[in-house]
């Protein structure tokens, strides 16, 4: 994956639990330095369609 589909918020959450479950980041911050995207600034645009990353369950919810 070369980028993150930031205008589409399911992809986005679709694309990241992705990335998380198949092991191919360990956490959210990795993607986002991956990715060259502040965590905060994608947990605000996560938070625009009421998702939000839970750390118990490494994953967008």
């Amino acid at each position: 994956m070369d980028h993150l589909p930031l205008n589409d918020i399911p992809m986005l959450v679709s694309a990241i639990n992705f990335l998380l479950r198949d092991e191919e980041f360990d956490s959210l911050d990795q993607i986002c330095f991956h990715f060259n995207i502040s965590r905060s600034e994608l947990e605000q645009l996560l938070a625009t369609e009421g998702f939000k990353f839970s750390e118990q369950q490494n994953r967008i919810i």
